[in-house]
C-alpha cells in the first residue's frame, strides 16, 4: 500500500488535467527505468548472463536500448535526465516498452566466484510494481494518464464526465450507433490529441445518426419526439431544442462533420472536452428515453 502525502490528507489529491510530461516527470520516469535496469528487473527479456551458466544475472541495458530504439526510433539515448522536455507521446510509448519488459527479479543461488546471484522473475509481480510506481508519478503531477493492467495508457477525461464515460455501455437497440459511440468513446480516451478529434467527429456523426431514430424521413421531427420524451415542461423541452440546434451548428462551423477550408480547426485539447462533453451529455439524456435498448448505462 503507498504512502498518502500529508498534503494529499489535507487537501485532496492534485487534479489530474495536465497532458504534457514535463522536465520533472521524465526525471522520474528515467529514474524508475534506470533502478529496474541496475536490479536486473528487465532480465527475463533482455537477460545479462552469468559466464558459467548462461542464468540470467541482470539487464543486458546494451540489447534493452537497441530494441527500444528499433521500436520507438525518436527516443533519446542514453535517456537524457536534466531539465530535458519530451515528446510526450514518446514520453508514453517508452513507459509502455518499459511495462510490457518488466518483471520482479527473484534472487536464487550465490555464484560465490562471480560474485554474483542467479535470478527468477515474477512477471505479472513486476508488472504491477511497474504500474503502480508510474501511476503515482502521474497523479502527484496532475497527470492526465493512466497505465491500465493491460499495459495501455488511457487519458482520464475529466472528472464531471470521467465516471459516466469510463463506464459507458451503449444499448440503443441500433447496432450501427451503438458501434459508432463505442469508437468514439474509446478514442476520446487516448492521449493523442488526433485520435480524440476523431473521437469527437465520430460523436458528432453519432448525433447525426440519433436524429434520424424515430423518424428517419424527418430529422427535425425525430429529434423533436425523442425530446418530447424526456420532459413534459415546455421551457425544457424548448432549451433542449435549442441546444440540439447549436450542436448540430456547432458541428457544421467546426473542422468536425466537414473538411472545406471555411471550417475552423479544433487545436486545443480543452476546447476538444468541452464540446464532446457537451454533445455527450444531450445524447446521453436523449438515449435514456429510448424504449427499446434504453441507454447509455
Amino acid at each position: 500500500m503507498q504512502m498518502e502525502y500529508f498534503s494529499e490528507k489535507e487537501k485532496g489529491p492534485i487534479a489530474r488535467t495536465q497532458q504534457t510530461i514535463s522536465s520533472n516527470v521524465w526525471g522520474g520516469i528515467v529514474a524508475l527505468i534506470q533502478s529496474m535496469i541496475s536490479s536486473g528487473a528487465f532480465g527475463e527479456d533482455f537477460p545479462d548472463t552469468c559466464p558459467d551458466g548462461q542464468c540470467p544475472i541482470g539487464t543486458d541495458a546494451s540489447a534493452f536500448s537497441l530494441v527500444l530504439k528499433s521500436e520507438i526510433p525518436n527516443i533519446p539515448w542514453p535517456l537524457p535526465k536534466d531539465s530535458y522536455e519530451p515528446d510526450t507521446l514518446i514520453a508514453l510509448d517508452l513507459i509502455q516498452f518499459c511495462y510490457r519488459a518488466a518483471s520482479k527479479p527473484i534472487q536464487g543461488s550465490y555464484h560465490s566466484f562471480f560474485r554474483h546471484y542467479h535470478l527468477r522473475f515474477d512477471r505479472e509481480a513486476g508488472r504491477i510494481e511497474f504500474i503502480e510506481k508510474v501511476n503515482r508519478i502521474f497523479s502527484r503531477n496532475g497527470l492526465a494518464y493512466q497505465l491500465n493492467k493491460d499495459g495501455n495508457i488511457v487519458r482520464l477525461s475529466p472528472p464531471v464526465l470521467d465516471e459516466h464515460l469510463c463506464s459507458a455501455v451503449f444499448r440503443t437497440g441500433d447496432t450501427t450507433l451503438d458501434e459508432m459511440l463505442e469508437e468514439s468513446r474509446k478514442k476520446f480516451l487516448n492521449p493523442d490529441i488526433v485520435v480524440r478529434r476523431e473521437a469527437l467527429e465520430r460523436l458528432w456523426d453519432s448525433w447525426e445518426r440519433i436524429k434520424t431514430l424515430d423518424n428517419p424521413a424527418n430529422k427535425k421531427q425525430s429529434v423533436l419526439s425523442l425530446i418530447e420524451r424526456v420532459s413534459a415542461d415546455d421551457n425544457f423541452r424548448s432549451m433542449l431544442n435549442n441546444e440540439a440546434k447549436s450542436l448540430t451548428d456547432i458541428g457544421n462551423t467546426f473542422h468536425i462533420r466537414h473538411t472545406e477550408v471555411s471550417q475552423t480547426r479544433l487545436e486545443d485539447s480543452k476546447h476538444i472536452d468541452y464540446l464532446f462533453h457537451r454533445l455527450f451529455a444531450l445524447i446521453q439524456l436523449l438515449l435514456s428515453s429510448l424504449n427499446n435498448a434504453d441507454r447509455i448505462a
